[in-house]
């Protein structure tokens, strides 16, 4: 068996760490969101909600412009399709998040500018935050799967970014 092992990208510990801190906001921003629209009307609340999401929306953006100068770590014999299924999931998953935060800052704008909660322009910004919440959940499910994918096929990918259970890929002389 043609070893993958001489193949393997390996992130860097600064890629590591913007996938993981990124994968670590967004799970703190589903466990705290608020339960009611009406919490925002708090200025306190509504000023960390602001400031967190212009951190994501921030650590976000770097991040993506740092992963663009890496390479990918899907094996060289991958399918176009496989290469361009990647692509696409991890696209939406940028695009799912900062509309996350996006529609978060909106929906914080037209609280603190006084439009009625059950209002249009609120239900509109509500209804985007909740289709990005929903696509954000879909493309991260995809993601994760695809990774255990990798894992269980040995490809080296699950090890360019996951720092537990190792692979242990073949060796080219067994």
């Amino acid at each position: 068996m043609d070893s993958q092992a001489d193949r393997t990208i390996r992130h860097s510990v600064l890629a590591k760490s913007f996938h993981w801190g990124v994968a670590l906001l967004y799970a703190y921003g589903i466990i705290k969101q608020i339960e009611d629209i009406a919490q925002l009307n708090e200025l306190g609340l509504l000023k960390f909600e602001v400031v967190f999401a212009l951190l994501l929306l921030i650590i976000l953006g770097v991040r993506f412009l740092y992963m663009r100068t890496q390479p990918s770590a899907l094996p060289p014999s991958s399918s176009p399709m496989h290469v361009r299924g990647a692509k696409i999931v991890h696209y939406g998953m940028y695009i799912a998040i900062s509309s996350i935060a996006l529609s978060g800052l909106l929906i914080g704008c037209l609280v603190y500018l006084g439009f009625d909660h059950s209002g249009f322009a609120i239900a509109i910004a509500i209804h985007l935050h909740d289709i990005s919440v929903s696509a954000s959940y879909w493309l991260i499910g995809l993601h994760i799967l695809a990774a255990f994918y990798h894992r269980f096929m040995k490809t080296g990918v699950w090890d360019s970014m996951v720092p537990i259970f190792k692979e242990q890929v073949r060796n080219k002389e067994m």
